[in-house]
């Protein structure tokens, strides 16, 4: 018997004690389409080859940037990472960046390209300020210009012919406006009373936007549910989150979406991650980084790029975020990434989603389930643990009727740690998932 899988239980009847829960899946592709990294694609010390390689290794499939990619050797590299990979890029105003213009010719050239994915805001502008049309804002300046500038990116974006239909996504940061401006909000309330009068009734982005680090000075690690508390879209969450940006902002407190509210809010996370220090070793960022995937997309986020494709070589400090080092040696994140996206591989969504009835007995608050269905009509039922403070826990997945099963471990490899047709079995939770085929 593999590690990781305490006994497999074969069942000489179908009939169950309990009743199992009828779960509806959710594609596979859409899962893929979530995973994506940031990256200088061919700068700050990139190559354009090396990031091909990379991306083509861990299956990441799309790519944040920051910046509007609108020169033609800017362009010339990204079609031809877009050609070999298949990878999507977001543009961005970057950091402290106003020109909106050059964003959207940078961004309908992409388009034009079928590379785009989305059009971001600024970013941070809580630590990069900004200057539009004269006026300063961000960082502890009034965030009057921000707001300004968001609500005539999103106005030029929308009137563009090749671009309207593209999403906007936010600003990230909002919660840490020193004026309501109301940037806590994608449309501001016309009766929002607080909100200054000029942003009352404006429309600033389509999707929130979030750097909710799963390790943050208010969220040190290594914690239990470490990445899915970072996750979560509710006043519950912990570290720099959706709702300390757009429920009741971090800073000063101004309230924004109720957490009924926030759970429905369209958001993706353009930053995340974790360095390498002290108790968090190579192989816990490693593991944190599949659930923090799974975690995302579980609660509601299309999208979430880690941080970073690549250890930057251009900036001082600790630089070890990175899938790959700064001499691109593969981390075990690297490869752990590789073997998830390898077992999940669908190139195209699933036209109809069915459900699996299931129980996951002796589940507890860490013991975590994702139910995904390929394009071929397989399911793969993942079920992964944030046991980061130690321990184990046994629990006991139990499917109303057999199925072919192929049970991976996505730390280990990419073949099957144990096989066969049956309807009840036991999984060793700790730190990592188990993807579970069903056929």
């Amino acid at each position: 018997m593999k590690r990781g899988i305490l006994s497999i239980l074969l069942l000489l009847t179908c009939g169950f004690a309990s009743a199992q829960e009828k779960h509806k899946a959710q594609s596979a592709y859409d899962f893929l389409q979530s995973i994506g990294v940031n990256s200088a694609i061919y700068r700050r010390g990139e190559s354009v080859e090396r990031t091909i390689e990379c991306i083509n290794y861990i299956g990441a499939r799309w790519i944040r940037t920051d910046e509007s990619m609108n020169t033609d050797e800017q362009v010339t590299a990204i079609k031809r990472l877009h050609e070999a990979t298949g990878v999507k890029i977001s543009t961005s105003l970057g950091s402290g960046g106003s020109d909106i213009e050059k964003l959207i010719q940078g961004s309908r050239r992409m388009a034009e390209m079928g590379v785009l994915l989305a059009i971001e805001g600024n970013n941070e502008p809580n630590n990069w300020g900004i200057r539009y049309k004269g006026q300063e804002g961000g960082r502890d300046k009034s965030w009057v210009a921000v707001a300004r500038l968001h609500r005539d990116l999103y106005q030029a974006v929308k009137q563009d012919e090749v671009l309207r239909h593209y999403p906007v996504w936010a600003t990230t940061e909002s919660g840490a406006m020193t004026d309501n401006v109301g940037m806590q909000y994608l449309e501001v309330p016309k009766d929002a009373t607080d909100v200054v009068t000029e942003f009352r009734g404006v429309r600033f982005a389509d999707v929130a936007n979030c750097h909710n680090y799963f390790v943050h000075p208010t969220w040190s690690a290594p914690k239990n549910n470490q990445t899915w508390f970072s996750s979560l879209p509710t006043s519950a969450a912990k570290g720099d989150h959706l709702q300390g940006n757009y429920g009741v902002t971090w800073l000063k407190k101004y309230k924004g979406y109720s957490d009924e509210e926030l759970q429905q809010l369209p958001r993706v996370t353009t930053e995340t991650g974790a360095t390498i220090s002290g108790r968090m070793t190579e192989e816990m960022q490693a593991r944190m980084y599949l659930s923090c995937y799974l975690s995302q997309f579980a609660q509601g986020w299309s999208h979430t790029a880690m941080y970073i494709l690549r250890d930057r070589s251009d900036e001082a400090g600790n630089q070890s975020f990175g899938f790959y080092d700064k001499d691109y040696r593969p981390r075990k994140a690297a490869h752990y990434l590789h073997n998830l996206t390898t077992l999940l591989d669908d190139d195209q969504p699933t036209k109809r989603l069915s459900s699996v009835a299931y129980t996951i007995e002796n589940q507890s608050a860490e013991v975590h389930d994702l139910l995904l269905q390929k394009s071929d009509g397989s399911f793969a039922l993942i079920v992964w643990g944030e046991l980061y403070e130690g321990g184990k826990q046994t629990v006991t997945i139990r499917l109303k009727r057999k199925y072919n099963i192929s049970i991976f471990n996505p730390t280990e490899g990419t073949s099957p740690t144990c096989e066969g047709r049956m309807d009840n079995f036991d999984l060793e939770m700790t730190t990592h998932p188990y993807i579970v085929e069903l056929r």
